[in-house]
């Protein structure tokens, strides 16, 4: 291991139980705060948006009069906001609802018919969705823009933001901008458990039947105990931003650096980690990151805890064996930084996005280029994709059968509900559309 900022390992050398604690990172659940979160749902169910207000008191210190902001609020906002960053996020909403907008393409309604009996299935939004953006630590504009309008595109009717207050009462003048430029004008001044709270049980309007968004341990919390009630669908937990760079002797040590502090700066407990085939590529990046940190100290604390405790780089024998460790990660943001970009992406699996070549730095991603960031943290890749318009449809199948058709399946369904113990009734359903009419 190098003597460095950066812990450098020869994978050869990786112990299996390191090379476990590297792919598992930090948990992203949390149940110490199962019973705060318990009783905030149970206090604003009870008792609405005065609960909701004190709590933003209790938890943010700040004291809200209204917990919608008004039209005022938002023509405020946009007064306030120079001319050159409003065009920087429309030009980025275009290109989002651009790249949405071609996934709502591809998901088509289809039928077939068998055995006489048309089926299909088709392809419908849910009535209304509540997106949560957070605050505190920095302000996420960008991710107003990537819950909205996939929700938008997808034809979802009713929207709103959840996000907490500024200082002032009101909310981050560039939030409220890109929520108006996303076609909602719903804003629920609240963040944590309690904003969260608030969505659900309807006091933005009326109750949504989906939340999405990253958020504190708190905020995962709450979307978990409120889908097990039943009360709504979420989307994936969410735990820190990460980055995962595979890269051979063609990426620039400088640049992979960059990225690296780039994903540090969302937080102390974000990975970034390397994967190479060089020692001293590795040691490169390395110094390349204690000059990135002298050079840019903004967050510097949290970007050396991040870049110090939970990051790290890799030193593989063969390309093959380091792509198969990025399927082995499975991280939120892949970074491919090699000659052949596109062919190494064919190997892999599991990743919530991926950027190909030397130009994708992830913020492209981050803010610009369209795809979303919304994207599963912690290995969750495996199994879960980014935000998307998929994620706010729901696929209902159908079918419409004849009487001939259905008599061709009268025998088959008769022996299969004998079998089960459903004829009485299930094999009924089918036979008795057979008796002479008396």
């Amino acid at each position: 291991m190098s003597r460095s900022i950066l812990s450098i390992y020869k994978a050869a050398e990786l112990s299996a139980r390191l090379r476990e604690q590297i792919v598992r990172r930090e948990s992203i659940q949390d149940t110490s705060v199962h019973d705060t979160v318990a009783s905030i749902l149970a206090a604003v169910r009870d008792t609405g948006a005065q609960a909701v207000l004190n709590f933003t008191r209790q938890f943010d210190g700040v004291e809200v009069t209204e917990l919608l902001s008004s039209r005022s609020e938002f023509d405020q906002a946009e007064a306030a906001l120079p001319a050159d960053l409003r065009a920087a996020f429309n030009a980025a909403a275009a290109n989002i609802r651009a790249f949405h907008e071609l996934q709502r393409a591809g998901l088509k309604d289809a039928e077939l018919t068998l055995g006489g009996t048309r089926l299909g299935f088709r392809y419908q939004a849910v009535d209304c969705a509540a997106v949560y953006v957070p605050g505190g630590k920095a302000r996420y504009p960008s991710s107003v823009l990537m819950g909205l309008i996939p929700a938008n595109v997808a034809g979802v009717r009713d929207c709103m933001l959840v996000t907490p207050p500024t200082a002032n009462g009101s909310v981050d003048p560039a939030v409220l901008y890109c929520a108006r430029l996303a076609g909602c004008e719903t804003v629920i001044k609240s963040g944590g458990a309690q904003g969260i709270a608030a969505a659900a049980f309807g006091l933005g309007g009326r109750r949504p039947d989906l939340v999405i968004g990253p958020g504190n341990r708190f905020v995962t919390e709450a979307k978990q105990q409120l889908a097990g009630q039943g009360l709504l669908r979420i989307d994936s937990p969410a735990g820190p931003s990460e980055v995962l760079v595979v890269a051979d002797d063609s990426a620039n040590p400088e640049w992979v650096a960059a990225d690296m502090l780039s994903q540090a700066e969302h937080g102390a407990d974000s990975p970034a980690i390397l994967a190479c085939l060089d020692l001293e590529f590795a040691q490169a990046v390395n110094q390349a990151l204690d000059r990135g940190l002298a050079e840019r100290p903004a967050r510097a604390e949290w970007k050396r805890t991040s870049i110090q405790e939970h990051s790290c780089a890799i030193v593989f024998e063969s390309k093959q064996e380091a792509l198969d460790f990025a399927n082995e990660y499975a991280a939120e943001h892949l970074e491919i930084c090699t000659r052949d970009p596109e062919g190494d992406f064919q190997q892999i699996r599991h990743a919530g996005s991926v950027f190909l070549g030397h130009y994708a730095p992830v913020a492209l991603g981050d803010y610009y280029s369209g795809t979303n960031h919304v994207l599963p943290t912690g290995g969750t890749a495996r199994f879960y994709a980014g935000l998307g318009v998929d994620s706010f449809l729901k696929r209902m199948s159908w079918q419409y059968a004849t009487r001939e058709s259905l008599a061709a399946s009268r025998k088959g369904i008769a022996l299969m509900s004998a079998y089960e113990g459903f004829d009485q009734e299930h094999g009924h359903s089918v036979e008795v559309r057979f008796q002479d009419a008396t």
